[in-house]
């Protein structure tokens, strides 16, 4: 009951004033099973990207922090390929700093800075770290990359509008096409991950 008043509360909160470049909400009629999207940081490797985050409520929420990971992949040193964060706030105490006092609001405002302050020295991913600390350039090379490939948002509305118009479709449109149709097909898998 505590956490279905609580979350409600919060999600009225996000809706009506969110944080800057974060957006959260239910899906379905679910409240503990939320979606968010983080906007990547200007002046960061991640900038014009737009991250897709899962978000799930534990029973004990607020006791227990939410359980959150990026579906957008992202190339971070604190976050897997299977989107799963190293952040403190997501631990409970004495290894985390996990507290009821948060929320999810101030939760995704800490993963969006540290998207832009990655910390390279309690990282999940032993080689990004290692190139952050030591090669930054290489670095920020492969997260501006994947952030093209992965979190740019392509502008598939033009080019469904176009299709019944022309009928001599170029081969860029046809590959966006297919590239469009595979994330179709790979989001399921997405979601059964955990």
């Amino acid at each position: 009951m505590q956490r279905a008043s609580r979350l409600k509360r919060e999600l009225q909160m996000l809706s009506t004033e969110p944080p800057p470049g974060i957006t959260c909400w239910q899906t379905e009629e679910r409240i503990d099973d939320l979606r968010a999207q983080i906007v990547g940081g200007s002046e960061t490797p991640y900038e014009g990207g737009l991250f897709s985050l899962e978000i799930k409520v534990p029973e004990r929420y607020p006791f227990e922090p939410p359980k959150i990971r990026f579906l957008t992949p992202i190339y971070h040193p604190n976050i897997d390929n299977s989107g799963r964060i190293c952040h403190d706030a997501l631990k409970l105490p004495p290894k985390g700093a996990w507290k009821p006092s948060l929320n999810i609001s101030t939760v995704l405002t800490s993963i969006q800075l540290l998207m832009a302050e990655p910390n390279p020295d309690d990282p999940l991913m032993a080689d990004i770290s290692s190139e952050f600390k030591y090669n930054k350039q290489m670095f920020t090379e492969k997260a501006r990359k994947w952030t093209q490939e992965h979190a740019v948002q392509k502008n598939m509305g033009v080019v469904e509008s176009n299709k019944e118009n022309s009928p001599h479709q170029t081969a860029s449109s046809r590959k966006r096409d297919a590239l469009g149709a595979q994330q179709e097909a790979e989001e399921p898998a997405k979601k059964t991950c955990l």
